[in-house]
């Protein structure tokens, strides 16, 4: 059984298609606006058109208590979660960190990170309580590059890309899978700006991915996934092997500043921990 957030339409919808093919019960998680269409009981039609097993939900996940009603509703209709997909998300309007004014970022942070997370919390007891548990953050890459104009989504999913991979950390040992997904997709979301290659960048060439982060043959955690026009690649941290120097000056740096950024040799880590035990191992040994 699966929740999927955000799939009235655009990628959520397509994941929720496509884990419904699966053989995934989904419930299909999107708000109503008012005078607007009911777009997860569209998605919920197309399911069972197709012979799936779905239910909507019309929660918007920032309301008080969203999170544990989407929870109930998923454990009444379908038995309990195996799959949590977090997929609602906003941009926030254009505006340059000079002209973002807090509340505007604070609700982009109520959306796209805080509402994400008090869904996990609600979800996780249920997820602990069934084998082989998945997680999935839809993200983006403005977490992990920034993007010009949209300060605030990209503060947001930088914040959901850290929760997250400190998620995966702490649920190793539970056997539950946590990665996180950055697909790039024409939908409603991003009219305008990706409308030339809409048909390239349909939300159907993501969905391999996310099945795959979904399904028992995947034992990744804690990994960082891009996938768009049915491309896909592995997103990593990395720091540079460095060199040390005990009385370092800003002149040092200075003259250094090419070889310590040469990322030959740069190594990823399980954990803010590992890298700092990794950088003291060398300080310490360079002090012996």
């Amino acid at each position: 059984m699966a929740i999927v957030t955000g799939a009235g339409k655009g990628l959520g919808a397509a994941f929720a298609c496509a884990l419904a093919a699966d053989g995934l019960s989904v419930l299909v998680n999107n708000r109503q606006r008012l005078g607007m269409s009911d777009s997860a009981a569209e998605t919920v039609a197309e399911i069972e058109a197709d012979g799936g097993t779905a239910a909507a939900d019309l929660h918007d996940i920032t309301a008080p208590g969203a999170a544990e009603a989407m929870v109930v509703s998923a454990v009444a209709a379908f038995g309990g979660i195996d799959v949590l997909v977090l997929n609602a998300g906003i941009t926030g309007p254009i505006a340059k960190v000079g002209a973002l004014d807090e509340a505007t970022l604070r609700k982009v942070l109520e959306t796209n990170f805080f509402a994400q997370a008090a869904l996990v919390t609600a979800a996780l007891p249920h997820l602990r309580s069934r084998p082989g548990g998945r997680i999935i953050f839809i993200s983006s890459t403005a977490g992990l590059h920034g993007l010009k104009g949209r300060p605030a989504y990209a503060a947001s999913k930088g914040a959901l890309n850290g929760y997250a991979l400190s998620l995966a950390d702490e649920l190793r040992r539970d056997g539950i899978g946590v990665n996180i997904l950055m697909p790039y997709a024409a939908t409603p979301m991003t009219a305008g700006t990706a409308d030339a290659a809409a048909g390239l960048l349909a939300p159907i060439r993501t969905c391999a991915a996310l099945r795959w982060l979904a399904s028992p043959a995947c034992t990744a955690t804690g990994q960082i996934w891009v996938a768009g026009g049915g491309q896909f690649r592995r997103a990593i941290s990395v720091e540079s092997r460095g060199l040390g120097e005990a009385e370092a000056t800003p002149e040092w740096l200075a003259d250094h500043a090419d070889v310590l950024a040469d990322l030959t040799g740069a190594r990823s880590y399980t954990g803010a921990e590992a890298a700092f035990a990794d950088l003291f191992a060398d300080a310490k040994g360079r002090a012996e």
